[in-house]
């Protein structure tokens, strides 16, 4: 017990949130909101798949056969994003950018273009607004793009936000509400009834409740899956190049030769171009694999020839079985795994933090 001018309070409840991703991160803001003392355990906060992110939050044009529940949780997911962002503004006077500027999906030859009405079918199938957008009719969506691609579907409703952006904001509101930041790998993990403790080189924590959220790396030693969840890396590639704004046009997404492609612009020239998706766990970008996206690339968008080279990034997506996220809870151990969101990491973070939320709250009744 805490006493505070001869009045007496309770001690807040201590959490432990191992894994400084999107979803680690967004976890222990709701966590603090809530009045929860909270400590995150990372050895690099952000650089997992986060650092390798785009930063879509796209529900309509990633919309797949069999992803229902998927689609309709991701529906939630801009509403979402826009409060914490709200939030955060409120306490260190710095907003989490979102642009929502909807997406195009073309395709580059009549192949690809098949593959586009397969989408428009199946998204239609989902409840999802579509509309034939025409370069004559809206040159501004087609500017910089290749002469023979001339029409498109156009999507509403989706966004983007820069998620270096969002780690930088996020980590400073952290620090700015009292959350405290362990910069170390954690090893080993331990539960029971009385609470929960982790241990890393440079010594261990205790605390009343766990939250794992490390992605697609292995669980620490001593956590218990129950097996019915299961997580696979599958690696991403992005590359950033710099000197073309699309900003205010809706996000590019194509087909080419049969392979997807996007590109996402924020303001100032700055653009993600990526698509790369291969089941494997090595942070290598091999040579093929760069020159097939770059070729696809200057297919669709030709203006990049011209623009600067920043860097590529690579980081392992957590797909589970079903390419659903999971909440699994040990509540005997005073545990949850928070993994699985694939693709939809970036997208579905703040709707994970309140499920977070619920279990912390259930332990500490």
């Amino acid at each position: 017990m805490e006493s505070y001018c001869g009045i007496v309070t309770a001690t807040p409840k201590s959490i432990l949130v191992v894994g400084g991703g999107i979803v680690g991160l967004t976890s222990a803001w709701r966590l603090a909101r809530e009045g929860y003392r909270v400590s995150v355990v990372d050895p690099a906060p952000g650089r997992g798949a986060t650092w390798a992110a785009a930063g879509m939050i796209a529900p309509h044009a990633e919309v797949a056969p069999g992803e229902g529940a998927n689609f309709e949780l991701q529906r939630q997911a801009l509403s979402a994003w826009q409060l914490l962002s709200n939030e955060l503004a409120a306490v260190v006077e710095r907003r989490i950018e979102i642009g929502v500027t909807g997406t195009v999906l073309t395709g580059w030859d009549a192949g690809d273009r098949r593959l586009v009405e397969q989408f428009r079918l199946v998204a239609t199938g989902f409840g999802v607004n579509s509309a034939l957008a025409r370069r004559e009719s809206h040159p501004e969506i087609f500017a910089g793009l290749s002469d023979r691609i001339s029409s498109g579907l156009l999507l509403d409703g989706d966004a983007w936000l820069d998620p270096d952006e969002a780690v930088s904001v996020l980590c400073q509101g952290l620090t700015t509400v009292g959350v405290e930041f362990i910069t170390q790998k954690v090893h080993t993990i331990e539960g029971d009834r009385s609470g929960v403790r982790v241990h890393f080189d440079a010594g261990s924590q205790s605390a009343d409740v766990g939250i794992l959220a490390t992605g697609a790396f292995g669980l620490p030693h001593g956590a218990t899956p129950t097996g019915e969840h299961a997580v696979r890396p599958v690696r991403g590639m992005t590359v950033r190049i710099d000197g073309i704004d699309r900003s205010n046009a809706p996000t590019l997404r194509c087909f080419v030769r049969g392979r997807p492609f996007y590109m996402v612009s924020r303001p100032g020239g700055y653009c993600v171009i990526g698509a790369s998706s291969e089941e494997r766990s090595g942070p290598l970008i091999e040579v093929g694999e760069l020159q097939r996206l770059l070729r696809d690339a200057l297919d669709v968008v030709p203006e990049i020839e011209t623009s600067t080279l920043l860097e590529t990034r690579v980081g392992l997506r957590p797909a589970s079985t079903n390419l659903e996220p999971f909440l699994e809870v040990w509540p005997e151990r005073r545990w949850a795994w928070s993994s699985g969101h694939f693709r939809h990491g970036v997208t579905l973070a703040p709707l994970t933090s309140r499920d977070v939320v619920g279990f912390v709250n259930e332990m500490t009744k």
